[in-house]
């Protein structure tokens, strides 16, 4: 016997009449309305599955585009004095770790496995102890383990030390070697976001018709009730079709739709959330997802910041200690990788160019550096600094003026020899 038969009875009973018990169990009755175990079951999540979730798909290139474009430089310490270092080291940094991958595509690369796995890892390969290319591993071939209490990555059919790895995780668990995944950890409002899209997929390629029951006097037996079932989902279809509001029905029937109308159920609030939601996952302002249902112009300026502030700058001193400790080691006292979060307003032109004015005016940055910012030459007298002279203290106004056509300064204490014969003859 059926499922269908086992809920509704032979022909002679009825689950509404109380005096015939039906012989389906709990169970059958939980699993054909789709609950097992006191929940309902959502889709099964995966890192594949949720990225078709377009604000799940939008976090994850979002933040690793960003991360990725943002320039990556070592820095050395001489006497005091922190400057680029260039040399080879740059190279692998800010243009190419390798011969077959840019410095762009690596980190957004490892920045795509920390987002969605939990996990990014490469290889750091050197010529005695200079690293000459950084390789990005497979997080999901790779295995950790630990000896001794040092930790060996394996990967490939070779072992390498911690020290030669670059790991960033999303979060490390209680054993310091597996990581969270920030996919599985949301599974479930990323699974809930599927299921809409699913049930929203389904109502609309079905012409927004909802699943309908057939009221009325029915047809005995199972094939007579086929071919009424048949006969009705083809008038709806000609009628579909045709373009016309209705459609005939037998007397004494009626279609009555089931289950809850899309509108009433806030469909469209509902799928807003999860936006939300998932933008809580990875830390983002929704507006960075698209969300501006809240949005205005100040609050929306405001979650740039917090971008910033709050999230972009956590994950670059991240990548940047770990960079730091695998490529100059524990001990390092001169060389250091920093990132430059300015490239982050490369795109708004206005606060650039105010940003480097003044600080040039406050004697902050020579011509010659912020020239370097925009990419352009140096000029003649561009590699000293300057500040502006209207700011003075109050009881030194107007000592130090400029005398006319570029003369020396005037002095007020002094008395103005033509003046002082003219107050003598007085």
């Amino acid at each position: 016997m059926g499922l269908w038969s086992r809920l509704v009875g032979r022909e002679e009973r009825s689950i509404e009449n109380p005096t015939i018990a039906s012989s389906a169990s709990m169970e059958d009755w939980l699993g054909f309305f789709g609950v097992s175990a006191g929940q309902a079951q959502l889709p099964s999540v995966n890192i594949e599955s949720a990225l078709e979730v377009p604000a799940v798909f939008d976090a994850v290139m979002f933040l690793s585009r960003t991360m990725a474009s943002l320039p990556l430089l070592p820095l050395k310490t001489i006497n005091g004095e922190t400057r680029p270092s260039g040399g080879d080291l740059e190279m692998l940094l800010n243009e190419a770790p390798n011969p077959e991958w840019s410095s762009f595509a690596w980190r957004q690369y490892s920045w795509q496995q920390t987002f969605t796995g939990g996990r990014a890892l490469s290889w750091i390969e050197r010529q005695g102890v200079r690293p000459v290319a950084i390789w990005p591993m497979d997080p999901g071939l790779t295995t950790i383990r630990r000896t001794g209490g040092r930790k060996y990555y394996n990967f490939d059919g070779r072992e390498y030390p911690a020290a030669d790895v670059i790991d960033v995780p999303f979060a490390l668990k209680h054993d310091g070697l597996t990581a969270y995944s920030p996919i599985h950890k949301g599974r479930k409002a990323i699974g809930l976001a599927i299921a809409m899209n699913d049930f929203a997929g389904t109502f609309f390629a079905g012409g927004g018709i909802p699943p309908l029951a057939l009221e009325g006097p029915l047809p005995q037996g199972i094939e007579a009730f086929k071919r009424a079932q048949s006969d009705i989902n083809r008038a709806i279809e000609f009628a579909k079709k045709a373009g016309r509001q209705f459609f005939g029905m037998p007397p004494g029937h009626k279609l009555s739709p089931i289950g809850i109308d899309p509108d009433k159920g806030q469909m469209t609030e509902a799928r807003l959330f999860q936006i939300q939601e998932i933008a809580r996952l990875f830390g983002l302002p929704p507006a960075f997802l698209q969300d501006l249902s809240k949005g205005t112009f100040s609050n929306t300026e405001q979650q740039d910041l917090q971008l910033v502030k709050h999230l972009i700058s956590h994950w670059a001193k991240a990548f940047e200690d770990e960079l730091n400790l695998k490529l100059f080691g524990q001990r390092r006292r001169a060389r250091c990788a920093k990132h430059n979060l300015d490239a982050l307003m490369r795109g708004d032109f206005k606060s650039r160019i105010d940003a480097l004015a003044r600080g040039i005016q406050t004697g902050q940055l020579m011509p010659d550096e912020a020239r370097a910012m925009e990419d352009r030459p140096p000029k003649p007298g561009g590699d000293r600094l300057y500040i502006q002279g209207a700011t003075v203290p109050l009881e030194d106004a107007g000592k130090n003026m400029v005398g006319h056509n570029g003369g020396p300064p005037l002095d007020n204490t002094q008395e103005d020899p033509g003046n002082a014969g003219d107050q003598t003859q007085n």
